[in-house]
């Protein structure tokens, strides 16, 4: 039986010592409230913390001041429906609280404990239900809970290649059981963290996706719901949570300020989904017709037989030719007159000084592609990779994918000192390099390049790396959050000069040089990332395992403790 618990018990978001306690939300401290303004933009006792990031704005206010207006605003009246609480939802007495199960609703693969407390008649009724899709939820009686009702929802799996259609299954999961609460006549509701670890859902990133549906909801629903209870069962999902938070649920300006610049450059529409803008539906108006009545003849001259259907063909083509748009039009161009066109571009780009070339860069000349160009380039050679059996290129471990940056980015991660080019097939590489990257780059991403002993080996030219960059496109460009190198040398240090120099300063103005291993994890967390054992030995190496230790079976490293 359940009993009603102490205030002192579970104020401040700490979990009760027995899991039969009743907890009231008033027991429960709101995230508006005094006490929970402990949040300093993160712990100042963290290893990471002194490692600012370059590419975000150093003062919130200065960004504001600039024009950003905040996608998040402070809202008093929905962050005080806003509650955060150490322990499991189903010890609350909400109208509501949230199971995170399978498809099937079983009982072995539902959040953990709440069948127990509930009783056996929790599962008996889930197994009448039929089953529940991923990203939809079904409601049912809550039995010996202190809630009223159950709603069970259905987390998707995580996969990098389709992380825009988990992250939006994992929305409408949120979404799903606030419909629920609200259809069933409810106004409070207790949710723990919507996935489970066989399902490889990186704990932040979910984080992100549930706190802004959550926040787009209430700014639409907000009369209808009295309370929103984020439960979290480990430190760490707390930590995230109370990190997080004052982004999408600003309390003051300060905080309203700092969010503009610590925000993910994708914070999702109005209901708080990913959108890809290629596969949004453009509806264009027709443009307004003015029919005019055509002359009649001066005599009744019949028209021979043959040109009856031509004659035909005009009067119906008359209208056709009114809906051609202009713009669309003057995308057609003569055939030969492209071919002058860029034989004229190749010829003042050969007739120019190169100073690239002079310098031993190799050739950063030649013609600037246009968007269509750009576009057609990379989708021959997307079309081309996706007919091949590019393996062996997999298999050398060059280029391949890593999780997901501090802010939810996907990671690329290039290994340098894997790149043999005496042995390699430069045309199969990019190919390669094509295909891997296309999943990536339909929204912002990240780079990991590992330089670690990387000048051993024979690289290419930067005229071959402006060809690559044309190919993968602007979406790439546009896309690219940044570029952290690992162990820079000056050698390096001078070709990505040269690289934004010649080639394309907004993507290379991206680049961010990291010297070790640890400030690296500060950007891309740790076990996000595969890394070669040479890295590490590298990082020692360079840096004389100052402050560092490895662990030699997991390779993680850690601050030496001082003293």
């Amino acid at each position: 039986m359940y009993q009603r618990g102490d205030v002192g018990a579970t104020r401040g978001g700490m979990a009760t010592d027995s899991g039969d306690v009743v907890v009231t939300l008033d027991q429960v401290p709101r995230w508006s409230d005094a006490d929970q303004r402990a949040y300093g933009g993160g712990d100042p006792s963290s290893p990471f913390s002194y490692f600012s990031d370059p590419l975000t704005s150093s003062s919130g206010a200065e960004t504001v001041g600039n024009g950003v207006v905040s996608r998040f605003p402070v809202d008093h009246e929905i962050n005080s429906k806003i509650y955060l609480w150490r322990g499991n939802p189903w010890n609350l007495e909400v109208d509501a609280v949230v199971n995170s199960t399978n498809e099937s609703l079983e009982e072995a693969h539902s959040s953990p404990g709440l069948h127990a407390a509930a009783g056996p008649g929790l599962a008996e009724e889930c197994a009448t239900l039929g089953g529940c899709r991923t990203g939809m939820a079904k409601v049912t009686n809550a039995y010996d809970l202190p809630a009223r009702k159950v709603i069970h929802t259905v987390g998707p799996k995580y996969a990098v290649k389709y992380h825009t259609a988990a992250e939006n299954a994992l929305s409408h999961c949120y979404r799903s059981c606030l419909e629920l609460l609200i259809e069933s006549g409810f106004r409070s509701i207790a949710t723990g963290c919507i996935y489970t670890e066989g399902k490889n859902y990186p704990r932040e990133p979910a984080a992100h996706v549930a706190i802004r549906t959550v926040r787009r909801f209430l700014e639409k629903q907000k009369d209808k719901i009295t309370a929103v209870v984020f439960c979290t069962t480990t430190s760490s999902d707390t930590e995230i949570y109370k990190r997080l938070l004052p982004l999408y649920f600003p309390r003051d300006e300060h905080e309203e300020e700092i969010a503009v610049s610590k925000l993910p450059a994708d914070v999702g529409d109005e209901n708080g989904e990913t959108v890809i803008d290629e596969r949004k539906i453009r509806i264009k108006p027709l443009p307004a017709v003015s029919v005019s009545v055509p002359k009649p003849l001066a005599s009744p001259v019949a028209s021979p037989v043959a040109d009856v259907g031509l004659t035909a063909r005009r009067r119906n083509s008359f209208k056709l030719d009114s809906y051609l748009d202009p713009a669309f039009m003057s995308l057609i161009k003569d055939p030969d007159q492209r071919s002058r066109d860029q034989w004229e571009k190749v010829a003042q780009a050969q007739s120019g000084f190169n100073c690239a070339k002079l310098l031993g860069f190799g050739d950063l000349g030649g013609p600037p592609l246009s968007a269509a160009e750009e576009y057609s380039l990379h989708s021959r050679y997307l079309s081309k990779a996706n007919s091949l059996n590019l393996s062996e290129i997999g298999e050398m471990k060059i280029v391949y994918r890593g999780g997901v940056d501090s802010e939810g980015r996907p990671v690329m991660v290039v290994v340098g000192a894997h790149f043999l080019l005496r042995c390699l097939d430069l045309e199969r590489f990019v190919l390669y390099v094509v295909k891997e990257f296309e999943p990536l780059i339909q929204k912002p991403y990240t780079i990991v390049y590992f330089h670690s002993a990387a000048n051993l080996q024979l690289q290419p030219d930067l005229g071959w790396m402006k060809r690559l960059q044309q190919i993968l496109g602007r979406k790439h460009q546009r896309n690219l959050h940044a570029i952290y190198v690992l162990h820079p040398t000056l050698g390096l240090r001078a070709a990505l000069f040269s690289l934004q120099l010649f080639v394309d300063g907004e993507v290379w103005k991206k680049v961010v040089y990291v010297d070790q291993l640890l400030q690296l994890f500060r950007y891309v967390p740790r076990e996000q990332l595969t890394i070669p054992d040479f890295v590490f030995q590298h990082d020692l190496e360079v840096n004389g395992g100052k402050g560092l230790i490895v662990d030699p079976r997991t390779k993680y490293i850690y601050q030496r403790p001082s003293g």
